[in-house]
């Protein structure tokens, strides 16, 4: 590279700017110019070679000597030097950009005597640069101080605001420290945490920056002070003082046109000129199962959790297993940076696991930080005192009775519960609208409505203070109870799982109030009420063990005057529901539902009884009383018509669908489902039954679009039903769908398909508490391990499965596993056994009304004929025509299929090979043109050689 000739010692004038090099100063019209040293030197560099173009590499060389930077750190000076020298405006151009090349300085320059009278005084040298020390590494924060440095350099003015605890003071620490180069070295911390006295706010600043302060009025000697300098000014912990450093802040930033001012506070300054950054918690994962490691460290929460406890001497190695207990603690601490370092610095003493339980047990607000923190952050509790002391007596008090939310709440419910006769509905408005301005109470919009909240170790703290008021928490209880039962079945009826989210958002509330009202001192009348009035919503959410544990908490409470009331029957259906899918459809589910039928039959309540009679219709498909289920589901038909809504309606078309198909009925269950699935009443998804009826249709009309001949068209609605489940976020609903996804894979032939979408049932199950659906899964693992080779493994599966449902009372899938353990069998050579086992299947679903797979059995047992050692063809033949004809009969093609496969083989082996294709030929092309399935693969294969 030429080396440039050196600029002139002298002044440099160009347009308006004088640039005197030995003072690095830049002028316009004698006031001197804020910019940062690196600006400076890009300019003298520029200036050095006018009218030429300098890659830029070579600035880089020039103004960065010895060191590699990115392209971008010249960028950015570039773009600062133009916006200080206001490069473009008015037509005054000074710099040009050539794409690709570099940059070239266009601007005449001339050699120029300042006069005496305009020449800048010397500047008084300012003490060396006191900052406090930045973190050696600050988690999560990077975007953070990026953002406030940009902001900082180009509003000059930002408070950041945020609750005690949650990192304001090292996030500022941090951005002075990257921003001392801009201000060449000239950054002053001022720490206002010690002052008890406003009047001292002034003082400390002039003492920092070494200037007397013997006045009564120290102020016009401060900005006289200030006006030419170029420095970052940091205000930290202004809140205690405000009415002090909001003014004064304010004045600096109008006289000082070149100091830019850096304030942290727990409530913004309120004044012109300043920009308010709200910093926010540090984020934590989701509420959910299947955290797993590798996305745990991504949030950073857990991260500085894990390098706090690892510098505490505690060894963690986080894996899948003890993610969820890090990210439990996290949120629990609502990623507040202070309490995340204390609660980690308890591991090394307690133990991962035990320091989340006493967390769980009581927010422990005495824990110790470190030696050398400043005395308000020592402890949570130190922290919180600091702030609580700060408040007005009645904001003191409309904080401590908000305390009783858990969770989010609406200013309508906070207007409900908080205001008696010391707090009227104005003055709680004021207070929480300062007490919001104070960061104590946390606004957060969810959908078109704001929200509010305390974080958890803000409502530990004060429970602490006043832990019992009886009047506020059944006003609470009440509120909560009114509010959910004017909500009704709008829980179940929201689209998306983000909208349910809106309602979801005051679970917490509801769990509140019910510990409330049935504890101790609670009001269990309320408390009643309110379990009848929340079990929609844990149905909706799937949260089937909580909905069980308050319903028969109810139950046990209720006063014996209200039996038969309204109330009873909801908590006694809740109950039902809920004991059928966690622990199989027990007697005392059956007890449940039966009972609350008969009081809605009594009370004349036909909604009701349409909704009972959905649920009893499923328990008894479940106990494998098929018939009997159908006869529940033609009984919902006739309310329906009552009702005559077409929600209501569309219902029990679904009922009578399901149990059409699963009895074999496979042109009128065609139907009924395809009413189901599309006609009116349907657009709506609808949980308030316990899980979505028309998606169980759906993935029911996939099965029969299978059955008669359609495996394409089934495959993409079923494909199509579990995708939407999965958006609904409803667990049960979700698992339905999933594992009759699996059986149009089995019957495809698909093992990889049905494999991955097992697991994934599984999963949910088991996240759920879903008891029989684990066994079931299992079942389903047995069949795959026999379809692919492990007999053995497979039958001794799906016998510890059935026995396992049988104990549970689930028999819905007892054919379809017995008929994959006949399979099992006869690959084990176990053929006694296995004729046994499918004469008592076909037994079974004769008397149960399971005709669904009659063909199958029928097919089975002449499987079993021909493998017996003296084969029984001719009977073998007879049972494959029977199976052929009932398949005819009902109009399931893919039993008629395959019937007519193993007929074929069988015929072909008894030399009458034109009788088999002539059989063969026409079952095969009943199906849709391009279908593919292994049995039409087969068959297929078996033509070309007959």
């Amino acid at each position: 590279m030429t080396e440039p000739a050196a600029p002139t010692a002298g002044p440099l004038s160009f347009g308006p700017f004088t640039v005197t090099p030995r003072e690095r100063l830049v002028t316009r019209e004698g006031v001197a110019l804020p910019l940062g040293t690196k600006a400076f030197d890009t300019l003298i560099a520029l200036m050095s070679r006018p009218n030429e173009v300098v890659s830029k590499w070579d600035l880089m060389a020039l103004v960065w000597p010895g060191m590699a930077v990115e392209e971008a750190n010249l960028r950015f000076h570039v773009a600062a030097l133009r916006k200080v020298l206001g490069d473009g405006k008015d037509g005054a151009r000074y710099i040009t950009t050539l794409s690709g090349r570099g940059y070239c300085f266009v601007a005449p320059i001339s050699q120029t005597v300042i006069p005496a009278e305009r020449r800048p005084a010397s500047r008084m040298e300012l003490p060396p640069v006191k900052l406090p020390n930045r973190l050696q590494r600050m988690v999560g924060r990077d975007e953070v101080v990026a953002a406030i440095s940009d902001r900082l350099i180009t509003s000059r003015f930002v408070t950041i605001v945020g609750p005690g605890g949650v990192g304001k003071t090292a996030v500022a620490v941090a951005v002075a420290h990257d921003l001392l180069e801009t201000f060449a070295d000239a950054a002053h911390f001022v720490d206002l945490a010690a002052l008890s006295d406003p009047d001292l706010v002034i003082t400390s600043i002039l003492l920092m920056l070494g200037l007397p302060a013997q006045t009564d009025d120290p102020m016009p000697a401060l900005l006289t002070h200030l006006r030419d300098k170029r420095m970052l000014l940091i205000l930290d912990n202004c809140e205690h003082v405000i009415a002090a450093a909001a003014p004064l802040a304010a004045e600096i930033f109008h006289a000082a046109p070149h100091v830019h001012i850096l304030a942290t506070s727990r409530e913004a300054l309120r004044v012109e000129g300043e920009q308010v950054y709200r910093l926010a918690p540090l984020a934590v994962p989701p509420d959910g199962a299947g955290l797993t490691a590798a996305v745990a460290q991504t949030y950073p929460a857990l991260q500085l959790f894990l390098e706090r406890a690892a510098a505490g001497g505690a060894q963690i190695a986080l894996d899948d297993g003890n993610a969820a207990i890090v990210a439990g603690i996290c949120r629990r601490l609502d990623g507040m940076a202070l309490a995340i370092e204390l609660a980690a610095g308890r591991v090394e003493a307690y133990g991962l696991e035990q320091t989340a339980a006493l967390l769980d047990e009581r927010l422990n607000l005495l824990w110790q930080g470190q030696r050398t923190a400043p005395p308000r952050q020592k402890t949570l509790q130190a922290t919180l005192d600091w702030s609580y002391g700060l408040l007005s007596d009645i904001e003191r008090l409309v904080l401590r009775r908000l305390a009783v939310f858990a969770g989010h709440f609406t200013i309508d419910a906070a207007l409900e519960v908080v205001p008696d006769d010391r707090v009227d509905r104005a003055g709680l408005f004021d207070a929480i609208d300062s007490l919001v301005a104070k960061s104590m109470v946390a606004p957060r919009p969810i959908g078109a409505m704001m929200r509010y909240r305390l974080l958890d170790t803000t409502r530990a703290y004060l429970l602490e203070i006043e832990p019992d008021d009886a009047a506020l928490a059944a006003r609470h209880a009440s509120y909560y109870r009114r509010w959910l039962e004017q909500a009704g079945t709008t829980w179940a009826t929201v689209p998306s799982a983000d909208e349910r989210a809106i309602h979801f958002s005051a679970l917490h509330n509801v769990r509140a109030a019910l510990d409330w009202c049935f504890g101790a001192n609670g009001d269990a009348g309320i408390g009643v009420a309110l379990a009848a009035a929340a079990a929609p919503i844990f149905l909706a959410m799937s949260l089937l063990i909580e909905c069980r544990r308050w319903s028969e908490r109810a139950l046990l409470a209720i006063d014996p005057s209200t039996h038969g009331g309204a109330e009873e029957m909801h908590i006694q259906a809740a109950l039902g529901l809920t004991l059928m899918f966690t622990r199989g459809s027990s007697e005392a589910a059956r007890g449940a539902l039966s009972r609350s039928l008969a009081i809605a039959e009594a009370r004349g309540d036909a909604p009701n009884q349409l909704q009972l009679l959905g649920r009893m219709h499923i328990f008894h498909e479940r106990m494998g009383q098929f018939d009997a289920a159908l006869g529940y589901a033609r009984q919902s038909l006739t309310v329906a018509e009552t009702l005559g809504d077409a929600a209501s309606i569309g219902l029990a078309h679904s009922l009578l669908g399901v149990s059409l198909h699963l009895a074999g009925e496979h042109r009128d269950a065609l139907n009924m489902l395809e009413a189901a699935w599309q006609g009116p009443g349907t657009e709506r998804i609808s949980t308030v039954h316990g899980f979505d009826h028309r998606n169980r249709a759906g993935i029911s009309l996939a099965r029969e679009l299978w059955l008669q001949g359609r495996p394409g068209d089934a495959r993409q609605l079923a494909r199509q039903t579990v995708a939407e489940a999965a958006q609904m976020d409803h667990p049960i609903t979700l698992c339905i769908a999933l594992i009759w996804l699996v059986s149009i894979d089995l019957w495809s032939g698909e093992l990889d398909d049905a494999e991955e979408s097992i697991d994934h049932f599984i999963a949910h199950a088991e996240s759920h508490s879903m008891g029989p659906y684990l066994a079931v899964g299992r079942g389903v693992k047995g069949e795959l391990a026999i379809r692919r080779g492990d007999a053995a493994g497979g039958v001794e599966t799906i016998r510890a499965c059935l026995r396992e449902l049988h104990d549970a009372g689930y028999e819905l899938l007892t054919t379809t596993f017995n008929i994959a353990l006949v399979q099992g069998l006869l690959a084990l050579g176990q053929v006694e056994q296995s004729a046994r086992l499918i004469d008592d299947a076909i037994s079974l679903v004769e008397q149960s009304g399971d005709n669904l797979y009659v063909p199958e059995l029928l097919r089975m047992r002449a499987k079993v004929l021909l493998s017996l050692p003296e084969p029984n063809t001719g009977e073998a033949e007879t049972c494959l025509m029977q199976s052929l004809q009932r398949s005819r009969d009902k109009g399931a093609k893919a039993w008629e299929l395959r019937a007519s496969i193993d007929l074929a083989q069988l015929l072909a082996e008894r030399r009458r090979g034109k009788e088999a294709k002539r059989l063969l030929q026409p079952a095969l092309e009943g199906f849709v043109e391009d279908s593919e399935t292994a049995d039409i693969r087969t068959a297929k294969e078996l033509l070309a050689i007959l």
